[in-house]
C-alpha cells in the first residue's frame, strides 16, 4: 500500500497531521469508528514508542467520546494488520457479546451526523 484512502468529510470525528478518526465507511455497529495514521506503516511494531503512545492516546479519547455519545458499557478496540497499514477499528457493543458482533453483514454508511455527536465528547486528557 503506498497511499492512504482519506476519510469521508462527514465521516471525520478527529484529524491532526498524524491521524484521523473517522466512522467506518462500513460499519459493524452504530458508531464503529476507525482510528488510522496518516503515515503508512505497515505493523504496529514498527512503531516508535512516542508515535504508538500518541495514537493509542487518540485511540482511548475516542473510544471514550463513544462511550458518553452512545451511552453503551464496552468499546471494543481491535488491530488487524491485514491491510499493511497501522489503524484500529473501534465497535460499540451493545447487546452482543464476543465475536457474535462479527456475525453482522456491514452496509454502508450514508448518514454521519452521529461523526458530530461524537467529536463534542471528544475531550483529550
Amino acid at each position: 500500500m503506498d497511499k492512504l484512502q482519506k476519510p469521508l468529510k462527514d465521516s471525520v470525528i478527529y484529524e491532526d497531521q498524524h491521524l484521523y478518526a473517522c466512522l467506518a465507511k462500513y460499519p459493524v455497529t452504530k458508531g464503529h469508528t476507525i482510528v488510522a495514521l496518516k503515515k503508512v506503516i505497515s505493523d504496529l511494531r514498527k512503531l516508535p514508542d512516542r508515535e504508538y503512545d500518541y495514537l493509542m492516546d487518540t485511540v482511548f479519547a475516542v473510544r471514550n467520546a463513544l462511550l458518553k455519545t452512545l451511552k453503551v458499557k464496552k468499546v471494543y478496540l481491535l488491530y488487524m494488520d491485514e491491510a499493511e497499514h497501522v489503524h484500529w477499528h473501534l465497535i460499540p457493543r451493545y447487546k452482543e457479546k464476543g465475536f457474535d458482533l462479527f456475525q453482522h453483514k456491514p452496509k454502508s454508511l450514508k448518514e454521519f451526523s452521529l461523526a458530530a455527536k461524537i467529536k463534542k465528547n471528544l475531550v483529550f486528557e
